[in-house]
């Protein structure tokens, strides 16, 4: 049984839908029925120190941002505006006596106020040995019920905002003993100043897509979408089975960074196995109908957006188009008990 099997018992044991719920499990976030022309949705993230986050290769302030942006993108995912956020963290006795803490809620704090969030609760308490985090944002849709997963269909394109592969990356860096720089941040790097540390950046600091989620959300551009956390192969599998379809990309299309691919050919890496399976750009992935497709604008916030392929009928699977090529798209990505 892996994490998904998991899940998928879970759901079908929480079938019932309480007063007010419109979405449960099975998606980015769970909606509510709220206000007349708006509905609630909540999403929570769980981030466990040596599974999710080493604390030697970040900074406290780093992990701050990282434990909310995180749940940031799920509520963009949903088309909604991040509204409240509840944090709750669990940490070892070295820890509490140090200055962790309040650089680590500078952090937060700092990535809240950029999105007008405000944090409204949560918990501490103490751990053995390593750091627990449990980060819970709710939003609000523009338009009642948001974007779900399952609502793609044969024909519709298949779109992705910025770059693929660029935390994996950062993440291979890591592992083979690169670290920031001292100051290094997202306010002083981007696509503009490229480096190693964009990289590492990717991984440790991801910028959550809030201003495309909050677009497509209000101008109902989407027919379906979910953030890319598990990586493109893993979560393109969710977003089709959710909408009973299949689905055809153009490997050419994925838009790669060009330091990944340096980087790849410097250490022995495919840049597009990286891009397919590495996890954690928190881009959004999302399908459009064919007539709304020139809606889209180029860029949102600075970030642009790529078409990657087209939805299909759910009999011919998901799959990859790589020049005369055609292969299955496994799920291949980060997946929590692999191998047990």
């Amino acid at each position: 049984m892996n994490e998904f099997d998991f899940i998928a018992r879970i759901r079908d044991r929480a079938r019932e839908h309480g007063p007010g719920l419109l979405r449960g499990i099975g998606d980015d976030a769970a909606v509510f029925k709220s206000s007349p022309g708006s509905d609630l949705v909540v999403s929570t993230d769980l981030l466990v120190e040596d599974i999710d986050f080493e604390r030697r290769t970040t900074r406290p302030e780093l992990l701050g941002h990282k434990a909310l942006a995180v749940s940031l993108s799920d509520i963009a995912a949903m088309g909604a505006r991040p509204r409240w956020a509840l944090l709750s963290i669990g940490v070892p006795g070295e820890i509490w006596n140090s200055g962790f803490l309040d650089e680590f809620y500078a952090g937060l704090f700092q990535v809240a106020k950029r999105y007008g969030v405000t944090l409204i609760g949560g918990d501490t308490s103490r751990t053995g040995e390593k750091i627990v985090i449990d980060s819970i944002v709710v939003g609000e849709t523009a338009k009642p019920g948001g974007v779900y997963r399952s609502g793609a269909k044969p024909g519709d394109q298949i779109f992705v905002t910025g770059s693929l592969g660029d935390a994996a990356a950062g993440l291979r860096l890591l592992q083979r003993g690169a670290r920031l720089h001292q100051h290094a941040s997202n306010e002083t790097h981007s696509d503009d100043a490229p480096s190693l540390d964009y990289l590492l950046l990717r991984q440790l600091c991801p910028e959550p897509r809030v201003g495309w989620g909050l677009l497509i959300g209000e101008q109902q551009l989407a027919t379906a979408m979910i953030d890319l956390s598990d990586g493109l192969s893993s979560d393109l599998n969710h977003l089709c089975t959710e909408s009973k379809v299949g689905a055809l990309i153009d490997a050419a299309a994925i838009p790669i960074n060009p330091l990944v691919t340096e980087l790849s050919g410097r250490r022995a890496l495919d840049p597009l196995m990286l891009a397919l399976h590495g996890g954690e750009d928190f881009e959004l992935l999302f399908t459009v109908e064919t007539g709304n497709v020139d809606k889209l604008p180029k860029r949102v916030d600075g970030v642009s957006v790529t078409r990657l392929g087209e939805v299909t009928p759910a009999a011919d699977g998901v799959r990859v188009r790589e020049g005369s090529r055609t292969w299955e798209l496994e799920p291949g990505g980060w997946q929590h008990f692999k191998g047990l």
